[in-house]
């Protein structure tokens, strides 16, 4: 699914390359940000080309609220890994002064470039890019996620031209709700909803469908609804929703921009709604994921897809001895995980989890997203279930802690054994599928 012929695939970075950690050879700087800067990369072992975004650990003492925003950046990435156009983290490595996350490449650069260039697109070609997009956006929200910096500088293109959702350094998860709802103000003005810019209590998948709007107005229109260099003034118009509608807009992509485009949350269209309506379902075809369509991703299914994540300090708590840059380490070089399947229920899979846990000597921990954390000596086996299909989970069991060298087949035996009741199968992640 392409709008246009596709960019070219970027160049490996030459075996002459700087090498990271003897796992990846660095290429070309690919961007930069306020706190990170991103390169291409080349994967040693497997020979393909990912994107490694580098943050300097010095600006942890600098800004406080850097390392909470980078913990809540890779637990919401891990919650979503399973959508195809959502930016993939492959790992976190760190050392002394240095953070690193691997993530998926997409080739075709930002989409903002492409409406640069343009102008402005053709309906067909918005409305897939639209559509996307909203996808997205709604498995983010059945997750629990919310972006809050949705933006097209933000929506990368892969090699077939197809979104990938990127940087969820502001993203919220849902323990920080309070009463149910957000209360930081964060993201960019020209796309914030005017409810998170009051800084009164909001709702994130709300304010998301804002952002929706203002993107949609600019693949069609070529510019922003509203833009003022005085934000007081900007915000006077996005409350009168003051703002002119081009002529060569249809009147249904109209209708869904105005109805986005409200300044009152209780009374915007919602995601759902939007995926509702004959304009966003007019040649919509979503991509798939390992050659299978993502139930999540139809807006007609009733499916939600739960994916849960221990947060990086419920781990840490589990285990003696860690730090977060211990944690991030640990994360990818001390890697070992098994995967099952189970027609049990996520309750009855969980409550078992725990129980074998505990008969088996571990520390057990229910995390914030209702993961499960079993500590061991310096090793930690997190447990996060995806439901994959009705009456169908998968249940993934990783060591997290740096002593995942500790941790022994024996060990896993132990646990594979006493969970044989809520076990269908066990899989290798390739054998996932035939499972469904």
């Amino acid at each position: 699914m392409t709008a246009g012929a596709p960019p070219p695939p970027p160049p490996l970075p030459p075996p002459s390359a700087s090498t990271l950690l003897n796992k990846y050879q660095l290429g070309r700087l690919l961007g930069r940000g306020s706190f990170a800067k991103v390169y291409l990369a080349r994967s040693i072992a497997e020979n393909t080309p990912v994107a490694i975004k580098i943050i300097d650990k010095s600006i942890l003492s600098l800004d406080p609220s850097m390392e909470s925003r980078i913990t809540c950046e890779v637990s919401a990435m891990r919650r979503l890994h399973h959508h195809p156009n959502i930016v993939k983290i492959h790992e976190v490595m760190a050392t002394k002064t240095k953070i690193y996350l691997v993530m998926e490449l997409a080739s075709g650069g930002e989409l903002f470039s492409k409406v640069l260039r343009r102008g402005r697109l053709k309906e067909s070609s918005a409305r897939m890019y639209f559509q996307q997009l909203v996808s997205a956006l709604h498995f983010c929200h059945q997750n629990g996620v919310a972006h809050r910096d949705v933006k097209p500088q933000n929506l990368l293109l892969d090699q077939n031209g197809n979104v990938k959702v990127s940087d969820f350094g502001l993203s919220a998860l849902p323990e920080q709700l309070k009463n149910g709802l957000l209360h930081t103000a964060c993201g960019t003005p020209a796309y914030t909803a005017p409810e998170v810019v009051a800084r009164r209590g909001y709702a994130g998948a709300k304010a998301d469908a804002w952002s929706c709007g203002v993107i949609l107005y600019v693949l069609l229109a070529g510019s922003l609804p509203f833009e003022d260099n005085n934000l007081a003034l900007m915000y006077k118009k996005v409350h009168r929703r003051e703002y002119k509608m081009p002529d060569w807009i249809s009147r249904s992509a109209r209708s869904i921009i105005y109805q986005l485009l409200d300044p009152n949350p209780n009374t915007r269209m919602s995601i759902e709604a939007v995926m509702q309506s004959s304009w966003f379902k007019k040649s919509l075809q979503l991509p798939s994921q390992d050659g299978l369509m993502d139930q999540a991703t139809k807006p007609s299914t009733k499916l939600e897809n739960i994916v849960t994540s221990m947060n990086a300090f419920d781990i840490i708590s589990l285990s003696s001895g860690l730090d977060l840059s211990g944690l991030f380490e640990a994360t990818c070089n001390n890697w070992r995980g098994k995967r099952f399947t189970s027609r049990e229920s996520l309750e009855r899979v969980m409550e078992r989890v725990k129980e074998v846990g505990g008969k088996l000597g571990y520390r057990v921990k229910e995390g914030k997203g209702g993961a499960i954390g079993l500590g061991k000596g310096r090793a930690v086996v997190a447990v996060e279930v995806l439901e994959m299909a009705p009456s169908l989970l998968l249940v993934e069991m990783k060591v997290v802690g740096d002593g995942g060298e500790e941790f022994e087949d024996k060990q896993w035996w132990e646990l594979k054994q006493g969970l044989e009741d809520v076990v269908l199968s066990w899989h290798s992640k390739e054998a996932i599928v035939a499972a469904i």
